[in-house]
């Protein structure tokens, strides 16, 4: 996910255009009263406090296209103090306001998600060897995917297309219980696993869990294939978890899938969930409610 993406690239003009929308009709009232035009300014853009760079080059290709000359002084995934200039930007006057508030939005919520991303990494590695990764819980999909990226965190699935994520409302298609419903659902998916980076089913306790397991190591074995499989136990307390592992171990299963846990994971119980010895932790509220770091720019 860089601006040589052409489908990144697309989504991000796409994205600024939408945004730009409220601000190009009828016209700039302030800029009008005060008679500003064209003459050209420069302005730095500041972080008022610590965190992590995240979109300076999605800021840079939407003002460029509005003749504003972005000159990043540090690059995207730094770990910035505060008080640093990230960025110099050079153009119009008019348009440089007028693209002022746009372009600080995107470069605050993608350096927020960063910067708790990497926050929570670090808590991780303290804790275990969980990885922390993103949902699909997303107010600008592609952006916010990478925005964890450049923190640290795993990005998950970018979209529908990318993997099989099994959930409730699919088992539910399959069977009236999850321990009836897995294993057709698993032996369905499976006959697509080519298409898909892993399988991953999820599920809400211990019985299910085996299920699901047991058909994952069967899977497996019949195809003589190492396919990445995995187990999400979803809102289950970090106990239950903690139980879930053991039986796996206990019963051979644990060699044949990775686990991740998510649901009801938050800022005061995540170092619990940590220490359960998951391979992953997803945490919607990397994106679905990341606070905006505080940015700022400055004409002089």
């Amino acid at each position: 996910m860089t601006l040589e993406n052409a489908r990144y690239r697309d989504t991000v003009r796409a994205l600024g255009e939408i945004l730009l929308q409220g601000d190009r009709a009828p016209a700039d009232l302030t800029a009008k009263a005060l008679g500003i035009g064209k003459r050209q300014v420069r302005a730095s853009i500041l972080c008022q406090e610590g965190g992590i760079a995240a979109g300076l080059d999605e800021f840079a290709l939407l003002l460029g296209e509005q003749a504003i000359q972005v000159l990043p002084e540090r690059r995207d995934g730094d770990q910035v103090r505060a008080g640093e200039v990230l960025a110099r930007a050079e153009g119009p006057q008019r348009w440089l306001l007028a693209l002022e508030r746009i372009g600080l939005n995107l470069l605050q919520r993608m350096s927020g998600v960063a910067t708790a991303a990497h926050c929570f990494k670090q808590r991780a590695r303290k804790c275990g060897r969980a990885r922390v990764v993103g949902t699909r819980k997303t107010l600008w999909p592609l952006l916010d995917k990478r925005a964890l990226h450049l923190g640290g965190a795993g990005t998950h699935r970018l979209g529908l297309g990318d993997a099989i994520l099994i959930k409730n409302n699919h088992l539910a298609l399959f069977g009236t219980t999850e321990e009836e419903a897995v294993t057709g659902a698993l032996e369905r998916a499976w006959n697509t696993r080519r298409e898909a980076a892993f399988i991953e089913v999820e599920v809400r306790g211990p019985g299910a869990a085996r299920a699901a397991a047991e058909t994952f190591r069967r899977l497996r074995e019949d195809a003589m294939e190492d396919y990445p499989c995995l187990l999400l136990l979803d809102n289950l307390a970090p106990g239950q978890i903690e139980q879930c592992i053991k039986m796996l171990e206990t019963e051979s299963l644990w060699d044949h899938v990775l686990v991740e846990a998510s649901g009801g994971i938050t800022e005061a119980n995540f170092e619990a969930y940590a220490r359960t010895g998951v391979d992953a932790i997803s945490l919607g509220a990397l994106t679905h409610s990341a606070r905006a770091l505080d940015i700022c720019l400055r004409i002089s």
